[in-house]
């Protein structure tokens, strides 16, 4: 063969021979199918598996789902599961507590970035400024796909709260509503542990003020999530910090509503919204094909249309190009606020801050 005509068979070889990206993503399918199933253990999220997008997309995948809406119990059944050296979970989708401190502590993750293969979920540009954001150190094991303003996780009972009286977190502390607060106990975890991060890091509020308001305040503690909402509804509690469900209650009628942002600020949080590739997984292809799906545009408006649908608290995908009509308006990010992102390294930790709280408790004698 001459060499121009050499040359020319190159560049037309060259031309429509597929790329990289497409012969590892049709191996690692090939291989998923063959697996057949796909465990992805979530927690507080499980709406967006019942929708059914993934199974359509990959019906050779079985999509098996646990999920669990207590704080932490997905991250204690992984460990409890492998105590029993039982391997079951593929992909763990789950606060930062659970993932980042309880389970990556643990080491049970594998390195999730060399997963990423579809160039809509590698292309960083296509993420809130400009880039991947991953709440562990080394940037490759839990990566954090929403981030929700945090306004302090403050609700009331509108017949008997006017919220215009409140422009500052330290009006709570005003004598009149000593008696009238509700909590969700934020030693363990669950919603709130954001709120409590804000204002542990706050400069204008810091330790002294959660010290204040769990010390002087006369707080009721609950535990149970459905507890919170329901005093507040029925009036029992005028305040409620850390209750879930809100707009949900708001919206069937019920007394309730959020407090807008305060002075101080808004931190940003990740909710339910990091996900883990659980090492010595039983469908390691399975895994990373639901990953790229659930990290494309197509599976993070499931997940928000999911959870506008389930709880009208749909989170704000860390995704910038696709639209954010389902999200409500206090989890959107608005451009020119200034947002205390709490989950990066140095604002993760909790002890601290439960020490606060343990102290002020003592002295309360609560």
């Amino acid at each position: 063969m001459k060499r121009g005509v050499f040359f020319l068979f190159l560049l037309f070889t060259c031309a429509f021979a597929r790329p990289a990206f497409a012969q590892e993503w049709e191996k690692i399918l090939a291989a998923a199918k063959k697996e057949g199933q796909v465990n992805v253990y979530i927690g507080g999220w499980g709406a967006v598996l019942d929708e059914g997008v993934f199974q359509k997309r990959f019906p050779e995948i079985k999509l098996v789902g646990v999920s669990l809406r207590g704080g932490g119990d997905i991250a204690k059944r992984i460990l409890a599961e492998r105590r029993a050296e039982k391997y079951l979970a593929d992909v763990c989708i789950e606060g930062f507590n659970s993932n980042y401190n309880t389970l990556h502590a643990a080491k049970v993750f594998d390195p999730i970035k060399p997963a990423l293969v579809l160039p809509e979920v590698v292309d960083e540009s296509k993420w809130w400024r400009g880039k991947h954001s991953y709440l562990d150190p080394e940037g490759q094991y839990v990566f954090r796909f929403t981030g929700v303003p945090q306004t302090g996780a403050a609700h009331y009972n509108s017949q008997q709260v006017n919220p215009k009286e409140f422009t500052s977190f330290w009006d709570f502390l005003t004598p009149k509503w000593k008696g009238k607060i509700e909590a969700r106990d934020a030693r363990v975890p669950g919603p709130g542990n954001g709120a409590l991060r804000f204002f542990y890091h706050n400069p204008e509020l810091g330790p002294q003020f959660i010290r204040r308001l769990f010390g002087e305040m006369d707080i009721t503690l609950f535990r149970d999530f459905r507890q919170g909402p329901d005093w507040l509804a029925a009036g029992k509690f005028a305040i409620c910090f850390f209750c879930s469900d809100i707009p949900k209650a708001k919206h069937q009628g019920l007394p309730v509503d959020s407090f807008a942002a305060m002075k101080e600020g808004a931190g940003l949080v990740s909710q339910y919204g990091t996900m883990g590739l659980v090492n010595n997984a039983p469908h390691p292809n399975a895994a990373k094909v639901f990953i790229n799906w659930f990290l494309s545009r197509e599976g993070q408006l499931t997940l928000q249309r999911a959870l506008s649908k389930s709880t009208d608290e749909a989170p704000d995908s860390l995704r910038i190009d696709i639209p954010k009509d389902q999200v409500p308006a206090e989890n959107k990010r608005m451009d020119g606020v200034k947002y205390m992102d709490l989950d990066v390294q140095g604002k993760l930790e909790m002890k601290p801050i439960i020490a606060v709280i343990e102290e002020a408790l003592g002295a309360s004698k609560k």
